[in-house]
């Protein structure tokens, strides 16, 4: 299958170039940016020296007449764009008759309610929030294998609902809210400047206290209460994220571990039980890692990943696989 990027010149659609472009079942077909970007008609490779010799290919502008060019040469549409960008384009491919996989949140909440509370705009397309698959890949694979548009999971929530869903799954959580407290490098705040993640004015703080998008995504696909903090980190990728859970009364150690199980037999899914899980240990790698610890009814489960690969790329391309009913790690294993 043929590939176009939109978007491909920030830190998740560089990733996913280099995924595409080493992937045997998958042609790399161009690389686009806006009309405006002042990136435009640079090498990719350019900008990511890591990835000369392999993206030495230009960065394209998403003009009229390369909606033509797309249209004949791409199979794939893989939008790393902003979210009410990626809201404009998925239904453009989508009439073209392209599978869009969309990298945003344009698309992963099912009430334009939340996109008004939670991203500030009118959803401009809401007939298609129900039409798109969640982009979980361990636990939507049959939904995402049959769908046009695939909303891929936001990378706070992919670390989140892995580490959840088993317990969710199992009835072993109690009716409280589930705490969460989440720190992420500074590639996940994207590769725009602003003086919030300059190098000199980084520090470890929360942020978006409350009113995170990403909070409703995880209710919404957990179906259970959180509170959502997320954190910002002084270093440059990956996602660890704590998370404090009530059990109810007579939940055992064995009961936890054997809701894990649904688990075992994922390729991209580590199961640490009571390893303590690191930024360290997934950097640059397509898993998950989780672990747990229990003392009576509280449990904390941890979980990390890299931002930019399980939770972004890496995960788009596990969506894509599906698609074309490959295994989960091609492409991904050995890959980095």
């Amino acid at each position: 299958m043929n590939v176009a990027i939109i978007g491909a010149s920030g830190y998740s659609g560089a990733e996913l170039a280099s995924l595409v472009a080493k992937h045997p079942n998958l042609t790399l077909s161009g690389c686009y940016v806006s009309e405006g970007s002042l990136d435009k008609h640079k090498l990719l490779s350019d900008l990511y020296p890591e990835h000369r010799n392999l993206l030495d290919i230009p960065l394209l502008p998403l003009s009229e007449s390369a909606f033509d060019d797309i249209n004949s040469s791409a199979d794939y549409i893989c939008l790393c764009t902003d979210h009410k960008v990626s809201v404009d384009l998925a239904p453009q491919f989508l009439a073209m008759g392209k599978k869009v996989f969309d990298l945003s949140g344009g698309y992963r909440l099912t009430s334009n309610d939340d996109y008004v509370t939670y991203y500030g705009f009118e959803h401009q397309h809401p007939e298609l929030l129900n039409e798109a698959a969640y982009g979980l890949a361990e636990w939507n694979s049959s939904a995402i294998a049959n769908a046009n548009l695939v909303a891929v999971a936001g990378c706070y929530p992919t670390a989140a609902l892995n580490a959840l869903k088993p317990l969710q799954q199992a009835g072993l959580l109690s009716d409280e809210k589930v705490i969460i407290n989440a720190v992420s490098g500074v590639t996940g705040a994207g590769r725009k400047a602003s003086v919030g993640t300059h190098f000199c004015e980084v520090s470890l703080a929360p942020y978006g206290l409350f009113n995170h998008r990403h909070g409703p995504e995880i209710e919404q696909h957990l179906g259970h209460k959180v509170l959502f903090t997320p954190h910002l980190g002084n270093f440059p990728r990956g996602i660890l994220e704590t998370i404090y859970v009530q059990l109810k009364p007579g939940v055992t150690k064995e009961n936890v571990s054997d809701a894990y199980q649904v688990l075992k037999n994922e390729p991209l899914i580590r199961l640490l039980a009571d390893k303590v899980p690191s930024i360290k240990s997934v950097v640059k790698q397509p898993y998950v890692d989780i672990g747990w610890q229990q003392q009576g009814s509280q449990l904390i489960v941890m979980a990390a990943i890299d931002n930019l690969l399980k939770g972004a790329a890496g995960q788009a391309l596990q969506c894509i696989n599906l698609s074309m009913n490959l295994d989960h790690t091609t492409g991904l294993k050995g890959a980095f």
